[in-house]
């Protein structure tokens, strides 16, 4: 695929499946209107819990997660998708975080190997804007932090010319944003699910998610984007990925693809992000497109 617009963005998630489930609509409203939009998927997505038919298909759960990211990639037109590998940490204090082969325990102990790692793409690829995780990951994942903290410093790195990688010249992208998540409507869903008898702390399949911290870590808006066009498209990007309930119950997104779509349009048909470079005069929302300003 080639840009035609010439805009290049570049979405860094830690999972297959954050890439529709959190940004499906972004991305194919970016590439309809020809821009170049390309992913870093730092893990494979082996901790995540498929259903036993899907067991019999393949031989790993990487290889299922790997596949729906591919269907995915395919119906949202991202190019390219870098995978970087690195097993699935689990939710956070997981015996799992302990393995060395995982995202979070290579961010912890060896931070830039994923810095260099993700400067790498920044060089190669040229993106204009990045966008990754908030400061709490979303709903406060290991993964999804240690992304998001590599990715904020391989910004800066990118096009500092004292920082030396092979095969590369330096190269600074111009906008940075963290993806936010529509703080008004998730408040009004935790107050009926807690009328409902339901503990916000202790939510997910797992009950490992705690929706009051994500109320807690959300981060101001400054760049609104219309996305209510292309829902049809994020559904069907977000339907990939049949083993994570496409999109139904995964994360802070869940609660959304389950609203009947005419009340989805209406509530998350606007898509937030947090802009952290170039900095806000003040926070609220002041532009409309990732794109604006850029040269």
């Amino acid at each position: 695929m080639s840009d035609s617009t010439g805009k290049r963005l570049l979405i860094a998630y830690a999972h297959p499946d954050d890439e529709s489930f959190g940004s499906g609509g972004l991305i194919a409203k970016y590439v309809a209107e020809g821009a170049q939009v390309g992913y870093i998927c730092a893990t494979n997505g082996d901790m995540g819990t498929i259903p036993a038919s899907m067991r019999e298909q393949y031989n790993t759960v990487s290889e299922v997660r790997l596949a729906e990211l591919q269907c995915a990639t395919e119906v949202l037109g991202l190019d390219p998708v870098v995978c970087f590998g690195y097993k699935d940490s689990g939710m956070m204090n997981s015996a799992s975080n302990q393995d060395p082969e995982c995202l979070w325990y290579g961010w912890q102990n060896q931070p830039d190997v994923l810095i260099k790692r993700i400067v790498q793409v920044i060089r190669d690829f040229r993106p204009h804007v990045i966008v990754t995780f908030n400061r709490y990951g979303g709903y406060g994942h290991p993964d999804h932090i240690a992304i998001q903290q590599a990715t904020t410093q391989a910004f800066s790195l990118a096009g500092d010319s004292g920082y030396q990688l092979d095969g590369t010249q330096p190269y600074a992208p111009q906008k940075l944003y963290y993806a936010s998540i529509p703080g008004r409507l998730l408040k009004l869903y935790l107050r009926w699910m807690t009328l409902r008898g339901h503990d916000i702390r202790h939510m997910g399949v797992n009950k490992d998610l705690n929706y009051q911290a994500v109320i807690d870590n959300l981060e101001p808006i400054h760049t609104m984007i219309d996305v209510g066009v292309y829902f049809e498209v994020w559904d069907r990007a977000a339907d990939c990925h049949v083993s994570q309930g496409r999109g139904r119950s995964s994360g802070t997104r869940g609660y959304l693809a389950s609203l009947p779509k005419p009340l989805r349009r209406l509530v998350s048909g606007q898509y937030g992000l947090t802009r952290i470079f170039p900095q806000p005069p003040q926070d609220r929302v002041d532009e409309h497109d990732i794109f604006a300003g850029v040269r």
